[in-house]
């Protein structure tokens, strides 16, 4: 059995089912008058007001943000570009440092280079010197050497063939010829 509460107008069979109505007003027309009085109510205290206010604070908020972080980023720019420059200075400089390092390698090697060939050169003279005064040395002794066997040469062939007569001889010709002189 269907409740007559329930039963709206216009219900054409038993067996339909129609919205309850209440002083003539169905649920979806309910629904829309609590809605017209919520919107009422909000507009009456003014919350859409409040909350323009709040999101003009929010914008405002947010636009402060966006400014700073302007700000931060062209500081940032500038320390970025402040940076590159030290860096380009950093890197001049040391290429200039390595420039000057290998000119002042080069000199060092080329004094080097000098200094062994003056050392080669002084120790190829001095022993060159050396070879001469071991040759002078040797040819002394070998004068000497053959000054002594000719001495003894010529004292043995005297001795053999130099007897008392022709001693004198020769004795009276070495006088004679002290006087000459």
């Amino acid at each position: 059995m269907v409740e007559p509460h329930l039963v709206t107008e216009g219900a054409e069979t038993a067996g339909e089912h129609a919205l309850p109505a209440l002083l003539g007003l169905t649920p979806p027309m309910w629904i829309a008058l609590a809605m017209i009085c919520v919107l009422a109510i909000l507009v009456w205290k003014k919350v859409p007001a409040a909350i323009g206010k709040a999101l003009d604070k929010k914008i405002a908020a947010i636009s402060d943000q966006l400014d700073e972080a302007k700000a931060l980023r062209r500081e940032a720019e500038a320390l970025k570009g402040e940076y590159a420059a030290k860096a380009a200075a950093a890197q001049s400089d040391a290429a200039a440092m390595v420039e000057r390092a290998r000119h002042e390698a080069d000199g060092l090697i080329a004094k080097a280079r000098e200094d062994a060939d003056a050392m080669v050169e002084r120790r190829t003279r001095m022993a060159e010197e050396k070879i001469s005064q071991e040759e002078r040395a040797a040819v002394q002794q070998v004068r000497a050497a053959a000054a002594n066997a000719a001495a003894r040469a010529a004292a043995r062939l005297i001795a053999e063939q130099v007897d008392a007569d022709t001693d004198s001889v020769l004795i009276d010709k070495a006088i004679g010829e002290l006087g000459r002189r």
